[in-house]
């Protein structure tokens, strides 16, 4: 028998979601205020916008978080994937505690990820800095690229490699012709996640960070404790889009992988 979900569920969902993003509408509306307080709504404008442009500090914050985010999410993504085809080939008991390594920086909390790592550097006398802010974000990027591939390479089978192999294919030409293209929408979308999270990220960076690689998030915490300013919500509003739409791009990648049909595509 099938059971019909109860109003109350409905409810609570609907609560939810306004407690979620009534305050994110109320920062994206406000971004257009002509008034420079936050309680009084004078009219519609765009300056606030066009001044952050102007703003050399905002710019030297963006550059940061950029410059971080390409160099981890390309270093993640790539040692990622690389750990997803390795723990593949190995068996079931050494990929689990291999696994649960690479889990680690997602379960354990910010705070501690961020506490350590500025411990390490302190111990090797690794100057902080935008390498060192590089390292950090690696470090919890490369597992949600791992996540995502491996998730990907479970679901594909390995009819085809064994099949490119039967016809004469060797190692290299069966990861080409064969795993890459299968997994490819997995890379992307990891790379996206990886883009996202260090773009976004507050914590980890607060802590290992240097003095002259301030990052948005940290730029904008900055800001707020001297008060909520239109040009912060105009700040944030962009990074909300930014990262939303990369979230659904991610999204779209992993749909459009789990969508495709597997064909065999053996040019040799």
């Amino acid at each position: 028998m099938k059971m019909k979900n109860h109003p109350l569920l409905g409810i609570h969902t609907l609560l939810m979601m306004i407690f979620i993003y009534v305050p994110i509408v109320l920062i994206i509306i406000y971004s257009f205020n002509n008034s420079r307080l936050a309680a009084n709504w004078s009219g519609f404008t765009m300056d606030w916008y066009v001044s952050l442009f102007d703003d050399r500090h905002v710019m030297e914050a963006l550059t940061n978080s950029l410059t971080v985010a390409v160099i981890s999410t390309l270093v993640s993504t790539v040692l990622g994937t690389m750990a997803a085809l390795a723990l593949r080939k190995i068996d079931r008991r050494k990929k689990a505690a291999m696994g649960g390594l690479l889990y680690l920086p997602i379960i354990i909390p910010d705070i501690i990820m961020g506490l350590s790592l500025l411990v390490l550097f302190n111990q090797l006398n690794i100057p902080l800095g935008k390498m060192t802010i590089i390292i950090a974000h690696i470090t919890f990027s490369m597992s949600y690229v791992y996540v995502v591939v491996t998730t990907r390479l479970s679901g594909m089978g390995r009819q085809l490699e064994e099949a490119a192999q039967d016809l004469g294919a060797g190692s290299w030409q069966t990861f080409r012709y064969v795993t890459l293209p299968q997994i490819f929408p997995g890379i992307v979308a990891g790379a996206l996640i990886a883009f996202t999270l260090s773009l976004d990220d507050f914590m980890v960076s607060f802590f290992v960070s240097g003095p002259s690689s301030t990052t948005l998030p940290i730029y904008i915490y900055g800001q707020v404790k001297r008060g909520i300013s239109p040009e912060i919500n105009a700040l944030c509003t962009i990074l909300i889009l930014v990262t939303v739409t990369l979230i659904f791009l991610a999204q779209f990648m992993l749909n459009r992988g789990k969508g495709q049909k597997k064909k065999s595509m053996l040019p040799f």
